[in-house]
């Protein structure tokens, strides 16, 4: 039976989607199969999005119909009914899964003060322990409510473990929400204080966030029922934080702009709506998030036009309303966490983890830790290895969108520290734009003054022996893949993530230059991690070396076991070939045979076999058949390809033909860690390899330190 948690609230807008976003990529850490279940779902027509929202995460494999119990209608038709529908529909969904996250009602508008009362008998019949989840905040319907006292959450505390205790449900845990961040401890000791949590229950408390609770520009477009007239869709994920309403002359607007605000303007003073959009351009005032036209009036042509060659991505949005309607709608707007606003996900998944105490949450749930290692979970190791021991990763495209929202994941999740590469005003402003906080991120020039002369002094005395002039130097190292490496090489950042935008070999060639090699290591390789449905890999080499010699082979080898161990997978090595022992000849078997007799002579407590072919090396019943009693056939962990055709081939063909994760390629032999990208890496590609990067970096830095 799966192990369950019922996640239910004492009114609405308590966040309790955010703890259910938490506690579910909580459970994804250590569990293979993790479902979710949405008790009472608003309706059938409209699809629920916290549902939806959940549904999207990577350790959740269930479809959306499947995943809800009954809708508002059933309960309120007959209560009795609903309950043993909703058990029956549970039921089915435990059967898939090793745990289940199940999130009780909303308290909407047709919700009743019997609901938590209501959502407690549900709970109880499903077997289910309760995760309560208060709101810190008055919940009146009010962005800018005021924080509840901790002497008031113990009052509200009381009121809902009674009531759910009355109805026979064990309580689980107690989340604060939203709670006030200059009394955390005094709100969690007040609930603590309430006899129902006296025992032993989990008590934490979550600060309030204002991009978490705000509205999206698309929130206030739908509130509004507004239509986006100019700039750019992809922008209205952007968060409002104020609003202001241009009822004044233009000079008195443009003293009140502020940061991440919405601009309500009416539609006929297109001279306020024009110094709005040059503003916004200029760098001299703060970024807005987007502008409200209001009012029955079309924008004039010439007006039309002179916005479009302004060239701006603000998103300007057009309503038929009045005044006193259209402010109304923009304050009653309510901010929703969905999957793809990247700024609450990333906000929301980093509060509950330096708020709620994980190990403590996965203990009291009992969940038993799996043998299987998923994508998922193996990339929440790497994540939280990362963690351990920030590094810091310089990442030179930072012209590149999916760079700057890699880096706000990775600033926001704590992986590393980040330095980007770009002009400070562009890629500040763009990130503005894009609803990305790289608050944290050093952004620096490569055409900084003082860094290129530090860097080129250093680049022309390594190249001395090339003839490099410091003029030479001072050209090259202006080049952001040449800035960067002498970044990491000068000690200024910990490792170097590029190639998003860049060739693989624009990105190593200055490693080969500054970096070098490690001793004992004579080329530079890759591997790619290939997470499989329940296992990871290594596969090498799959990038770099087209067609490696003997030794080279034997190289690879050594250095990817050693990648391996470093990323906890214990190396078994299958040199792969055609044909498997001594069942075949010929040049290329022959170079995989003397590899391996290498990596036995340099690496002796390796397990290492080959040649072998890939069946052997993978499946038990083929190996014990053409390769009895080897420690590695049918047990590989490592794979050696004879060459780049080969090893590029296998690993995509499993990659899309499997539905592997891969994950690299992770260059391997440099002094110091420089990571490449593929051109069409995705953002989660680019967050992996920062992960990946920075525990390179650890490892160089012990080596370092035991040296």
């Amino acid at each position: 039976m799966a192990q369950s948690i019922y996640i239910t609230s004492a009114e609405g807008h308590s966040g309790k989607s955010t703890i259910a976003l938490g506690v579910l990529d909580t459970l994804s850490r250590k569990s293979p199969r993790v479902g979710v279940f949405r008790a009472i779902a608003r309706s059938t027509e409209e699809r629920d999005y916290v549902l939806e929202m959940l549904l999207d995460h990577d350790g959740v494999d269930l479809g959306y119909d499947e995943c809800i119990g009954v809708t508002y209608d059933e309960v309120r038709a007959d209560p009795e009914a609903a309950l043993g529908r909703i058990v029956e529909r549970y039921k089915a969904v435990e059967a898939q899964c090793d745990a289940v996250v199940i999130v009780g009602s909303d308290y909407t508008d047709v919700g009743s003060p019997a609901e938590l009362g209501y959502n407690a008998r549900i709970a109880a019949n499903l077997g289910a322990p309760v995760l309560v989840v208060l709101a810190g905040q008055h919940a009146d319907g009010e962005r800018d409510s005021a924080a509840l006292s901790p002497e008031q959450v113990g009052h509200l505390a009381t009121l809902a473990l009674g009531e759910i205790t009355h109805e026979r449900a064990g309580i689980f845990a107690v989340v604060v929400n939203r709670a006030d961040p200059a009394r955390l401890d005094e709100t969690v000791a007040a609930v603590r204080a309430v006899p129902a949590a006296s025992g032993d229950i989990g008590v934490w408390a979550i600060p309030e966030d204002a991009y978490l609770v705000a509205p999206s520009v698309g929130d206030v477009a739908r509130s509004l029922g507004a239509t986006l007239v100019k700039g750019d869709e992809a922008l209205l994920e952007r968060e409002v934080l104020h609003v202001v309403v241009a009822g004044m002359s233009l000079n008195n607007v443009l003293p009140r702009l502020e940061d991440a605000a919405i601009l309500a303007v009416a539609a006929d003073r297109t001279e306020v709506l024009l110094a709005a959009l040059l503003a916004n351009a200029s760098g001299t005032f703060p970024s807005l998030s987007g502008i409200v036209l209001y009012g029955p009036f079309e924008l004039p042509d010439p007006v039309e036009r002179l916005i479009d060659g302004l060239d701006s991505n603000l998103p300007i949005l057009a309503t038929d309303q009045g005044t006193y309607e259209t402010v109304r709608g923009i304050m009653s707007a309510r901010g929703r966490l969905a999957a793809h606003s990247q700024r609450r996900y990333d906000t929301a998944l980093a509060l509950f983890d330096q708020h709620v105490d994980t190990d403590d949450l996965l203990r009291r749930i009992g969940l038993a830790s799996s043998d299987v290692v998923t994508p998922l979970m193996f990339q929440y190791r790497l994540i939280e290895r990362a963690r351990r021991d920030r590094r810091r990763i310089v990442l030179p495209e930072g012209g590149d969108d999916r760079i700057l929202r890699a880096a706000a994941t990775a600033l926001a999740r704590g992986i590393a520290d980040i330095t980007i590469l770009g002009e400070p005003i562009e890629v500040r402003s763009r990130a503005l734009e894009l609803g990305l906080d790289i608050q944290a991120a050093e952004v620096l020039s490569p055409f900084d003054a003082v860094h290129v002369d530090k860097f080129a002094r250093e680049y022309e005395r390594l190249r001395a022996h090339k003839g490099v002039t410091f003029r030479q130097a001072a050209d090259t190292v202006t080049d952001v893949s040449y800035f960067g490496t002498l970044m990491v090489h000068l000690g200024l950042a910990d490792g170097m993530v590029s190639g998003a935008a860049h060739t693989t070999a624009h990105t190593i060639r200055p490693a080969f230059e500054i970096i070098k090699t490690k001793p004992g290591v004579d080329v530079v390789s890759s591997v790619f991690l290939m997470a499989l449905a329940d296992r990871v890999l290594v596969y090498g080499d799959c990038a770099v070396i087209p067609d490696p010699t003997a030794p080279q082979l034997a190289d690879i080898a050594v250095s990817s076991a050693a990648t391996a161990a470093q990323f906890g997978i214990d190396p078994r090595i299958a040199m792969l070939s055609y044909s498997t022992g001594e069942s075949g000849s010929g040049a290329d078997v022959e170079k995989v045979r003397e590899a391996t007799a290498l990596v036995r002579e340099r690496a002796s407590d390796l397990l290492v076999e080959g040649p072998i072919q890939y069946d052997a090396a993978t499946d038990a019943a083929v190996a014990a058949t053409k390769m009895p009693g080897s420690d590695v056939a049918g047990r590989a962990t490592v794979f050696v390809f004879p060459d780049l055709n080969t090893g590029n081939n296998t690993y995509k063909a499993v990659q899309r033909s499997a539905g592997a994760v891969a994950m690299g390629p992770v260059l391997q032999g440099l002094n110091k860690p420089i990571n490449d990208l593929s051109r069409g890496a995705l953002v989660e590609d680019i967050v992996n390899t920062i992960a990946i990067t920075a525990i390179q970096a650890q490892n160089a830095g012990a080596e370092e330190a035991s040296a």
